[in-house]
């Protein structure tokens, strides 16, 4: 990101910061979370620590074949964070290859949020019938507590070799949810292999999620997201739809979570959880309200950000 947008926005933290607590939103891509990672205390408290951080968060690479390692999962979680109920939602095994098969999961605090609805997008374009490896498990969430009360989550992890093509797919996605369910509250988020040698600078002219100027990246870029000390990638993404949502996102509060600096784990101890770090961002709560002249600010900053970028 460029000095002048980083400028602008810690300009609207101080304008429009009225406290940082809020309703949070993350999408952890988990690397391979199955069996063998779910057999292991450590892996497994460590998870249960990061996502009970979140009313609500994004599972992906979830390969639990012999459906156990995520009701483990969702025990330790529950048996860590009483104050709270979690429940999971998860959608079909999705992928090309029957050897290599994902789940794309929600897991959320029950009473903080509900599900209103859910739909697996089906890979069907006209004109391009296998557009994703992994289509969209869309998902419709009530908050009442939030500034939004309602909103749909849009999940995806992109094929690294196919990033432009599916990225680009994701704006069809979006239109169909939008048309589907009579909402403009979307949010687009999970590891979009976003970065670095997948998706090139040149091809970004070409991917309508990018250069619709409705849509708002919240992960500045050159964020890392990864773990390896030897990576820097901005792989991991939250896009918010429309003026209403953006205003309903605490400012400077999308971000990637250092579990690894947060927990004090070495390297390895971080990769045998993942490696990648979870992005979140915080809604507002209805109790937290925020000034009015936030809206043209926030999205001045964005519209700033993303021609600069």
């Amino acid at each position: 990101m460029k000095s002048s947008s980083l400028l602008l926005l810690a300009f609207l933290g101080v304008c429009g910061v009225q406290g940082a607590s809020g309703f949070r939103i993350c999408a952890f891509n988990l690397h391979h979370f199955g069996d063998s990672k779910s057999k292991k205390s450590n892996v497994m408290h460590t998870l249960a620590r990061i996502i009970a951080r979140c009313d609500v968060c994004l599972l992906q690479e979830v390969r639990d074949n012999k459906e156990k390692a995520l009701p483990q999962l969702l025990h330790r979680l529950n048996s860590y964070d009483p104050e709270h109920e979690y429940e999971a939602l998860a959608s079909e095994r999705l992928g090309r290859s029957a050897s290599y098969q994902e789940q794309y999961v929600f897991v959320y605090r029950t009473d903080t949020v509900t599900v209103t609805g859910h739909y697996q997008y089906p890979d069907n374009r006209p004109g391009d019938v296998d557009a994703f490896s992994r289509e969209p498990f869309v998902v419709r969430f009530k908050a009442p507590n939030t500034d939004i009360k309602e909103f749909v989550l849009i999940p995806q992890h992109t094929t690294p070799a196919n990033t432009t093509k599916e990225l680009d797919a994701l704006y069809d996605v979006l239109q169909h949810v939008r048309t589907m369910w009579k909402t403009e509250n979307v949010m687009l988020l999970g590891d979009f292999n976003a970065d670095c040698g997948y998706l090139a600078k040149k091809n970004r002219k070409n991917v309508r999620l990018i250069t619709e100027k409705n849509l708002f990246w919240l992960i500045p870029e050159k964020t890392d997201t990864t773990v390896r000390s030897t990576t820097s990638c901005t792989y991991d993404r939250i896009v918010v739809h429309g003026e209403r949502f953006a205003r309903a996102i605490v400012p400077l509060s999308a971000s990637p979570f250092n579990f690894q600096r947060e927990y004090r784990l070495s390297e390895d101890q971080a990769l045998e959880v993942s490696d990648h770090y979870p992005v979140e961002v915080l809604l507002k709560n209805v109790a937290n309200k925020f000034s009015l002249t936030f809206l043209p600010l926030f999205v001045l900053s964005q519209f700033v950000f993303q021609m600069l970028t």
